[in-house]
């Protein structure tokens, strides 16, 4: 894709990246159908294409019209009566920035990175209305801070009961983590705490450790708070990188002692860290640092994957009735980190038997903020997700990163789990068989026990 910057972006940094990563496309197409939002909109100013072709209009700061389109198929019907920079903008925050696109594009192009370029430079144009301006404010005030938004949580599940059934339903039951084992090994991983999770489920960190724990691994709790992910997809780019900056602080005296990796439970923070090397590349303080930290970011799919062997301690017996359930395999994993398929394998080898997903690509709506920010499609894009995953009625939903969890839960009939929680009660179901004081067998709503 031929592309002409406007002397704004013509000799700045942004400008030559967008540049870089435009030129890759040739506008195939081949993204549009994986896309989320244009397989319900039908829309392709809501598809990966419309998009990128938005963000060259804007760069070479020209307004789209019937003369410059160069594909038929689009419409203008959006963008009557607004500029560029403000269609720009509704489109852009209409993306999950799930990455099903690239993984799907033949030519590699890098559409995550495109997209946060252009919300950068996007918003700097278009100032946004004051409603909007505050209800992204006290998100990105809370959110992130994870004692802010456990105590807010703690006062809404406090009050559940006394709410509209409505409200109700969108405040999550609390859970209790179990117990975190603190036995000396010679091996040591940090494992990253975040700002929302421990206080919407923090058994799923604490199952993590009970699992490592039989590899002879030990888990040591990380900083808290956010990754700066949240920050960075809502185009406050100096502020996600001042989180950035604090955590690599924060674990640097970890990994100088020898901690092996960070782990991720969630894997949308996972995918962020592993871009800590790219995103402060320009910082000659930390791009260092930050490119050892996204070489150490792991996700516990990959250290079970790997230490999950054949020792006799480690086997499990084949249940008597394999438990049905479905993965749902969150974006940030699959096309994020491009782990596709590592999940699948550890469930099976568990006992459990995986039934097969239609569209197993398609987001669930969740993305961050989206669910807030973009409700109504979040809401829909929820809907037909959990159509596609309950279709084979399956005992119970299991996924590998919080949003999602927390996302799907509110709505579904069956229990939605971490994997590694199913995985961390299987073990301990076959300890018990082992000392011959068999448990009940696992009822998959006990992976959603609230306190």
């Amino acid at each position: 894709m031929k592309i002409e910057l406007a002397e704004p972006y013509r000799d700045t940094e942004l400008g030559r990246e967008a540049e870089s990563l435009l030129l890759s496309c040739v506008q195939c197409g081949q993204c549009t159908f994986t896309c989320p939002t244009f397989r319900l909109l039908d829309d392709e100013w809501d598809g990966p294409r419309g998009r990128i072709y938005l963000i060259k209009q804007f760069m070479e700061g020209k307004e789209p019209t019937p003369d410059t389109l160069e594909l038929p198929a689009y419409t203008l019907s959006t963008l009557e009566g607004r500029t560029l920079s403000a269609n720009l903008q509704l489109h852009l925050d209409r993306c999950l920035g799930c990455r099903s696109c690239e993984t799907s594009c033949p030519q590699g192009v890098r559409y995550g990175r495109l997209l946060d370029i252009g919300r950068e430079l996007v918003e700097k144009e278009s100032p946004r209305p004051l409603k909007e301006k505050l209800a992204r404010r006290a998100l990105r005030a809370v959110v992130p801070y994870r004692y802010r938004f456990t105590a807010l949580l703690r006062t809404g599940q406090a009050l559940r009961r006394f709410l509209p059934e409505d409200l109700r339903a969108r405040i999550p039951q609390r859970r209790q983590a179990g117990v975190w084992p603190d036995r000396p090994h010679g091996r040591r991983m940090l494992i990253w705490q975040g700002c929302v999770q421990p206080g919407l489920a923090p058994d799923i960190n604490a199952a993590s450790a009970r699992v490592l724990d039989r590899f002879g691994i030990r888990l040591i709790p990380a900083s808290d708070g956010c990754c700066g992910a949240l920050s960075h997809h809502m185009a406050e780019t100096d502020e996600a990188r001042a989180f950035m900056r604090k955590n690599i602080d924060a674990l640097w005296p970890h990994i100088e002692a020898g901690a092996e990796a960070l782990v991720l439970t969630a894997s949308g923070c996972g995918m962020h860290f592993r871009e800590y090397g790219q995103l402060l590349h320009d910082d000659p303080q930390y791009r260092d640092k930050a490119a050892r930290l996204s070489e150490l970011t792991r996700d516990i799919a990959e250290i079970v994957a790997e230490e999950w062997n054949d020792d006799p301690l480690h086997a499990l017996p084949a249940p008597p009735k394999p438990r049905r359930i479905v993965f749902q395999s969150s974006c940030s994993l699959q096309h994020g980190e491009k782990l596709n398929g590592v999940v699948e394998k550890l469930l099976k080898r568990a006992g459990f038997k995986l039934l097969p997903v239609r569209y197993p690509f398609m987001c669930c709506g969740s993305a961050g903020a989206y669910s807030l920010l973009q409700p109504t499609l979040s809401e829909s894009l929820r809907e037909r997700k959990l159509e596609t995953l309950l279709v084979s009625r399956p005992e119970a939903i299991a996924t590998a990163n919080i949003g999602c969890l927390t996302h799907l839960a509110l709505a579904s009939p069956v229990p939605v789990s971490h994997w590694i929680e199913l995985l961390d009660k299987t073990f301990q179901e076959a300890d018990s068989q082992l000392r011959g004081h068999p448990e009940p067998h696992m009822n998959p709503a006990s992976a959603n026990a609230h306190s």
